[in-house]
């Protein structure tokens, strides 16, 4: 993976992670604005040496920062509405109908 996909995938990482600690995007808005920042600010940064110590850094605050019980929405796989009320698929259909 290069060095640009990898910054890529923790800048995606870290607005999922802020998401997980503000559902509301009003709030969740200005910390993605926040994060952004800070990785325009190494932006131009083309020493390989200092970008790897630049994502490993990054690493390791999203870890440290990782949420102990995340948010899931309801309606995703785990969440608490997810496959709630399915139909019933009965086993032992019901005798005919006799007139």
């Amino acid at each position: 993976m290069s060095t640009r996909q990898a910054a890529l995938s923790l800048y995606r990482r870290s607005l999922k992670l802020a998401l997980d600690w503000s559902v509301q995007r009003h709030l969740w808005r200005g910390q993605a604005l926040y994060i952004r920042s800070l990785f325009e600010q190494n932006r131009n940064v083309t020493d390989p040496r200092l970008q790897r110590a630049l994502l490993k850094g990054t690493e390791k605050l999203l870890e440290q920062w990782k949420h102990p019980d995340p948010y899931i929405h309801p309606t995703a796989p785990g969440g608490s509405k997810y496959e709630r009320n399915l139909p019933v698929h009965n086993l032992n259909p019901p005798p005919p109908l006799k007139f």
